[in-house]
């Protein structure tokens, strides 16, 4: 069995403790990963199973570089590979910002400042301004200016095969999303099975603003069926308001992404964290096989028809029949106790 402990000892890392102020509400280990932007957490105690991700780039707000794509390749196939996480949380450790995303096809010093306009400007939705974040962009301008084209394409698929490794984990994995979220940033958040909003959440997708668009993807169809975010996000919200969003690149609150079927909940600011934690306890208390093929049953039936989604259901539900923890589930119901899963 490969635990994050072992892929901590064998990569020579030690595991060091949460901020003070998060120790009185529960204790965690940290795994240092080979990225000095991106870290691999694990909470403990009853809390175990539960893993995040938080990205730490504050000079460029969380914006992707290579550093940071190797970072998240690395945590995401730890994760992969640890049979004791049940449910993976994205945060960011930056104020105000959860992820600037990453766009490299951009050439010109007046197309950069074409982008800040499009991007930084006053949300009359909310009364909210975004003016703090203009150090935000859609991509990290200083590491990638200097980029030759085929560069520039390996870094994109390098970016959206990460998303698509991401979105078929087979753990849950939830997004919390505290200030911005523009183009790729929002394209990761699409990748997480389920999102959390502050109040003060800023979502866009603005490439078509730089005559792109959101989401790109070199593999085949059946390796990853999504690509980035002209596929998922109308998947969430629909057709209709998809193309909407994409062709004005409109910015939209979190209380707005909730309507819309973007986002699972909307809290207040700063909140976003403790829900989501909270919705992760909950996950982390279920049987953790079954939560597995459910989310597999889900994701795989949702692209065919129904009949071979039903195939699928029965097939998931089959793998289920035999195992300890359906054995324990119908013990502590009988018993009135609750369960001890063991993911056997």
């Amino acid at each position: 069995m490969v635990t994050l402990s072992s892929v901590a000892r064998s990569m020579g890392r030690r595991f060091v403790g949460y901020p003070k102020p998060y120790l009185s509400q529960f204790r965690t280990l940290l795994l240092q990963s080979t990225s000095q932007c991106v870290n691999l957490r694990r909470l403990s105690n009853s809390d175990s199973g539960i893993v995040e991700v938080n990205l730490d780039r504050p000079g460029v707000k969380n914006a992707i570089g290579w550093d940071m794509l190797r970072g998240l390749q690395h945590s995401f196939e730890a994760i992969s590979r640890d049979s004791s996480a049940n449910v993976l949380m994205i945060r960011s450790s930056v104020p105000k910002v959860f992820c600037a995303g990453a766009d490299l096809k951009v050439g010109t010093g007046k197309m950069l400042s074409y982008a800040c306009n499009q991007l930084f400007v006053s949300i009359e939705s909310t009364g909210t301004r975004v003016l703090d974040h203009l150090s935000v962009i859609c991509f990290d301008w200083q590491e990638r200016k200097t980029m030759s084209s085929s560069e520039v394409q390996d870094f994109v698929n390098t970016l959206r095969s990460t998303f698509s490794y991401l979105e078929a984990l087979h753990i849950p994995s939830i997004a919390v999303v505290e200030g911005a979220a523009f183009g790729g940033g929002l394209e990761m958040a699409l990748s997480c099975d389920l999102r959390i909003c502050g109040e003060d959440a800023v979502l866009s997708m603005p490439e078509t603003g730089l005559a792109i668009i959101p989401g790109k993807n070199k593999f085949p169809a059946k390796l990853f069926s999504r690509a980035g975010g002209t596929q998922r996000l109308p998947r969430l919200v629909g057709r209709s308001v998809a193309k909407e969003l994409i062709f004005t690149g409109r910015k939209i609150c979190g209380r707005d992404a909730v309507s819309m079927g973007l986002a699972n909940y909307c809290v207040p600011s700063g909140e976003a964290h403790l829900k989501a934690l909270e919705i992760a306890q909950s996950i982390n208390q279920k049987g953790p096989l079954a939560i597995r093929l459910a989310k597999r049953a889900i994701n795989e039936g949702f692209e065919v028809d129904l009949a071979s989604a039903l195939a699928l259901e029965e097939e998931c539900y089959e793998q289920l029949l035999n195992t300890k923890d359906r054995l324990e589930g119908l013990a502590a119901f009988a018993e009135k106790r609750k369960p001890k899963y063991v993911g056997e």
